[in-house]
């Protein structure tokens, strides 16, 4: 550009302008070089690493070469150049430390980032941790808290899983059945990923229910609460007829073929052998179950369906009952507690990837400035984000604190007058 523009002068005044423009006829070709020292490189890594640590520090220094050359030509002008060559020293120091906090904030970043993957890595530990020990956790917290000492706990869970296990074995013998009073029904059969799924949660319940009736029979007769026990009785006798002729007798059908091929055909079910064998059924398996388990899992199963505390024997009279823990509590404090934290750690890392940034446009700010009113604008280095938004100058702060200076207060023009 200054090539063209000194081909526009007339050859007596070439020497001149050649004499004029030196301190900064020079410029352009170094500052060319510089960027494309700072842009290019001969590896990818070698081209990150300057892009990212030097290409800033280079404008910096860019910007403040022409700043400076620039400002020369206002020395003879100028009435305070001492103060202004001081400002300019200053912001060449200032340019130097702010470069020097860039690279540090980089490796200070960097510091920062490993230590937050190393966080993240121990946190997803400790998430899988909390994961697979979460179970347990549940249970000790429901024998601790909702039961109370004593309560077997684990037969109610021996109810769980064999109403589970119960549902599933009726479920597979119930299923052709349904299917085909569905399909009289509704004129099509019905697919069998839908209908499973719904008859065993029908079963599971039925058959806890079935266990809750025999508790609530043995319950009216220690009582000798004789109306209740002709209403469960009637209960029960209903209960056995549902499951022995839809569940039971479908089992029995099931070991019929099996029957006749030992007795080599000879012995032949027919309703009242299939019925009976199907009442001796439910009776063996109710039996073995109540007795095993179901007499100490069916009171807590009640007990959780009414929220309901259990009581012992030894504590008659007294109120055992304990508020319920929230389960909920500690881990909405925890996320709470780790949303504050991560908030605090993000402002951090903000203000360690913006603050070095910041410092070097300040810097080139503060060359432009002091070249055109001898004092930088900035006072550098700045200590944290607050301190840059309190430090950056407004016209309207800057009109209001003029305005401030020039007017004397109220009560001192008023002792004037």
């Amino acid at each position: 550009m200054l090539q063209q523009t000194q081909s526009l002068i007339p050859e007596e005044w070439s020497g001149a302008f050649e004499l004029l423009s030196a301190p900064v006829s020079w410029i352009p070709a170094w500052h060319t070089a510089m960027i494309n020292f700072a842009w290019y490189g001969s590896s990818p890594t070698e081209i990150l690493v300057k892009r990212v640590l030097v290409m800033l520090p280079m404008l910096l220094l860019i910007a403040a070469m022409w700043s400076t050359m620039v400002s020369l030509y206002t020395l003879p002008f100028r009435s305070a150049r001492g103060s202004f060559l001081t400002s300019m020293l200053s912001a060449w120091w200032d340019a130097g430390r702010t470069i020097w906090f860039f690279w540090a904030g980089m490796v200070r970043l960097g510091v920062v980032l490993v230590g937050w993957i190393k966080n993240l890595i121990s946190l997803s530990f400790s998430i899988l941790k909390s994961a697979f020990q979460s179970p347990l956790n549940f249970l000790d917290w429901t024998s601790r808290n909702y039961f109370k000492p004593g309560v077997p706990w684990v037969a109610f869970l021996g109810l769980m899983v064999w109403g589970v296990i119960e549902a599933l074995i009726f479920t597979y013998t119930l299923r052709p059945t349904m299917t085909e009073v569905l399909a009289g029904i509704t004129g099509f059969e019905p697919d069998a990923r839908f209908l499973t799924p719904i008859l065993w949660i029908f079963l599971y319940f039925l058959i806890l229910g079935s266990f809750a009736c025999i508790q609530v029979l043995g319950d009216a007769m220690n009582k000798r609460n004789y109306g209740q026990i002709l209403q469960m009785v009637l209960v029960e006798l209903s209960v056995v007829f549902f499951e022995v002729m839809f569940l039971y007798r479908e089992m029995i059908d099931a070991l019929t073929p099996w029957i006749a091929q030992q007795t080599g055909g000879e012995l032949q079910l027919g309703l009242v052998g299939t019925l009976s064998l199907a009442v001796f059924g439910w009776v063996g398996v109710r039996g073995m179950t109540w007795f095993l388990f179901g007499r100490f899992g069916t009171p807590a199963l009640l007990a959780i369906l009414g929220r309901e505390t259990l009581k012992h024997d030894t504590a008659i009279g007294a109120d055992v009952r304990e508020p319920l823990v929230n389960a909920m509590e500690g881990p909405i404090a925890a996320l709470k507690a780790e949303t504050a934290w991560f908030n605090r750690e993000a402002r951090k890392v903000f203000e360690l990837l913006s603050l070095p940034v910041l410092q070097l446009l300040a810097a080139a700010v503060n060359f432009a400035v002091v070249a055109i009113t001898s004092r930088p604008m900035f006072s550098l280095p700045f200590a944290n984000l607050d301190e840059v938004m309190a430090t950056t100058p407004t016209l309207g702060s800057s009109k209001k604190s003029k305005a401030s200076k020039s007017e004397p207060p109220i009560q001192l023009q008023q002792e004037a007058r």
